[in-house]
Formats: C-alpha cells, sequence, structure tokens
C-alpha cells in the first residue's frame, strides 16, 4: 500500500515553489547580481526536491487546528536554510552531484556559492520579519526556534567534519547520536513541526509533542540515509561516498565498536583512504555486515519511529494530520523497501 506521507509530499511540494521563487525573482534590476546572485539561487531552488521540511511545518500548523498558510514564511524560512546548508556542504564534502545536477561550486565558482549560501542564510530569518501576518511576540518566539536549530545544526556539522579531519575512530555510537541529532534532527524534524504548532495556535503540549516527534523521526531519517548511502541504489552518483568521505556513520562507529582487531585496522584503512574502488567499498560494507552493523542501525531507527509514535499518543490533533505525521514517521524507515 502507497504510504500517505509520500502521498501527501508529492501531492503538495510544488505548493510553495512561487513564493520560494518570489524571494529570487525580480528583486534586482543590476544585470550582474541577476547573474551572480539571484539566477542561480532560483535555479536551486527550483531543483528543491520533496521539500518535507516545509511541507510538515505547514502540515504540524494545521494539526493544532491553524491556518496553514500562516506558517509559510517559517516554512520558507526553513526551507532557505536547508539550501544554504547543502550548497555550503558540497563545498565541504566535495560533492559532484545534487539533485541529479552538478552541484553549484562547480557551476558557479567556490566563492559564489559560499556567497549564495550565506545569502540564503540571511532569509532564514528575513522571510518571518517581512511577514505581517505575525505578531511581534510571536516573530520572536520563532527567529529563537529558528536560530536555535542553526546553530545546532552548525555543531553537528563541525562534529562531522572534525572527526573525519582529525581522524578519530575512537568514537562511541553515543557520539554518533550527539553529532545526527544535532547535524539533522532539529532541523529536518523537531523545529518545523514545533513552529508550525507555534503559528498554528498550539498549546504547549501540543509544541512539544510534536517537536519530540520530529526530533526522533529526524534522527531515523538521517540513519536511514546512511543506509541507503551503502544498500540502496547502486546506480547513484553518490552510491557509498560516506565510505569514500569517511562518514562516521552509525554503521561505521558501531563497526568499529564491534570488529575484532584485525578487521578493525583493515575498516580504518579503507575509511581512511580516500578510496573510490568498488572492491574495498563492497568490501567495507561486508565488514558492515558482518559486525551486525547494518542491522543494528536499521533496527535502531525502526525504534525510534515507534518512540516517535508514542509522542502523538495523548495529545489533541486533527485526525486526518495525526495519520499523516504517524505515515511519516513510517515514510524515513520505509525508503529502503
Amino acid at each position: 500500500m502507497a504510504n500517505a506521507f509520500a502521498a501527501y509530499l508529492a501531492e503538495h511540494h510544488h505548493d510553495l515553489d512561487a513564493y520560494l521563487d518570489s524571494f529570487f525573482t525580480e528583486q534586482t534590476q543590476h544585470a550582474d547580481l541577476e547573474r551572480y546572485l539571484y539566477a542561480p539561487l532560483a535555479a536551486f531552488s527550483a531543483n528543491g526536491g520533496k521539500r518535507h521540511r516545509p511541507l510538515i511545518c505547514m502540515l504540524a500548523a494545521r494539526a493544532v487546528g491553524g491556518d496553514p498558510a500562516r506558517a509559510r514564511s517559517a516554512a520558507a524560512a526553513i526551507e532557505h536554510f536547508q539550501s544554504a546548508a547543502l550548497i555550503h556542504d558540497d563545498i565541504a564534502d566535495k560533492g559532484q552531484l545534487r539533485r541529479g545536477k552538478p552541484c553549484m561550486y562547480l557551476t558557479e565558482g567556490v566563492g559564489r556559492a559560499i556567497n549564495c549560501g550565506d545569502y540564503d542564510i540571511t532569509l532564514s530569518t528575513d522571510a518571518v520579519l517581512r511577514d505581517e501576518a505575525l505578531d511581534a511576540p510571536l516573530k520572536l518566539r520563532v527567529l529563537g526556534e529558528l536560530t536555535a536549530m542553526m546553530q545546532r545544526t552548525v555543531e553537528g556539522q563541525a562534529l562531522d567534519l572534525g572527526w573525519v579531519q582529525n581522524e578519530r575512530f575512537d568514537l562511541t555510537v553515543q557520539d554518533y547520536l550527539t553529532m545526527a541529532t544535532l547535524k539533522t534532527a532539529h532541523y529536518s524534524g523537531a523545529v518545523p513541526l514545533a513552529v508550525g504548532a507555534m503559528v498554528g495556535g498550539g498549546s504547549e503540549q501540543q509544541v512539544e509533542a510534536l517537536r519530540s516527534f520530529g526530533l526522533a523521526t529526524g534522527l531515523a531519517f538521517q540513519i536511514q540515509d546512511d543506509l541507503l548511502n551503502l544498500v540502496g541504489d547502486a546506480g547513484d552518483k553518490d552510491f557509498r561516498n560516506d565510505i569514500t568521505e569517511g562518514k562516521r556513520t552509525l554503521v561505521a562507529v558501531h563497526a568499529l565498536e564491534h570488529a575484532e582487531s584485525e578487521t578493525r585496522r583493515e575498516l580504518v584503512e579503507i575509511l581512511r583512504s580516500g578510496t573510490q574502488d568498488a572492491a574495498l567499498l563492497e568490501r567495507a560494507v561486508k565488514i558492515f555486515d558482518e559486525t551486525g552493523s547494518i542491522a543494528f542501525a536499521h533496527d535502531y531507527a525502526l525504534r525510534l519511529t515507534e518512540r516517535a509514535k508514542e509522542e502523538l499518543s495523548g495529545i489533541e490533533l486533527e485526525n486526518d494530520c495525526r495519520e499523516l505525521l504517524l505515515s511519516m514517521a513510517d515514510f524515513f524507515v520505509e525508503r529502503l523497501s
């Protein structure tokens, strides 16, 4: 049976496109500004994927009985931050493709890509500040949430990059969970849902339950992304590049903790090497499998989704929205099917 949340995304992911495009179109009469800033950002935004983060922000507003349109600026703010993070991440990770197209730093140059990402960050606050439908106290509350979200994401990215740069192989599963919660769970689940509920006029109980639900599902989303990179579509250009980049994923950290000493040394050498050799990548995946690390990560993601669903029990939500949110939890871990 088709996942209801996946159907929701497919039906509504274009709803925000025109609004998001308005931040980049007709913003200047200066031809060079158009060429060097607004046009690349408009093209990046148009290639925006499923837009699950802004759409769950608006869904949360409706779930607590509010008008989802009132959450549009907050939803756009989160999407602008997502775009900035991806533009900058591609530079840090030396990525080649983003959603099937060459990364911006390859087409526009590193300096201009950094600048485009910086501009998108400014829109993460500007979108809310300019929204006349929100009163000043609510704007301040939303901006406080967005600022904290951005800080946590950058903290998580610092850990992710630093561990690779300093060749840290002494990490624990808890270290990974801390990093992934900071880097992904807040901006991919917790904050979009909490902010949407705030703008929708939800109670503190509703806001915090949706935040907890989003934190758990956001972490499950990241773990499943890590798994997809290892055992998903072999035709994906980025297939197994987490191994090439030496990423400290949950799978890798668990394997490093549980592998026998000789096997562990072999895995460390593969993760340290930056290899793109298919045989070595396959060997790393075999080690992950033999140590039970792939199964561990998948089971952990499933447990997170069950915990997330429990957060929604006992709080009042619009029935159709509750079902969509429960379906969202399943969707995040069904993507390997």
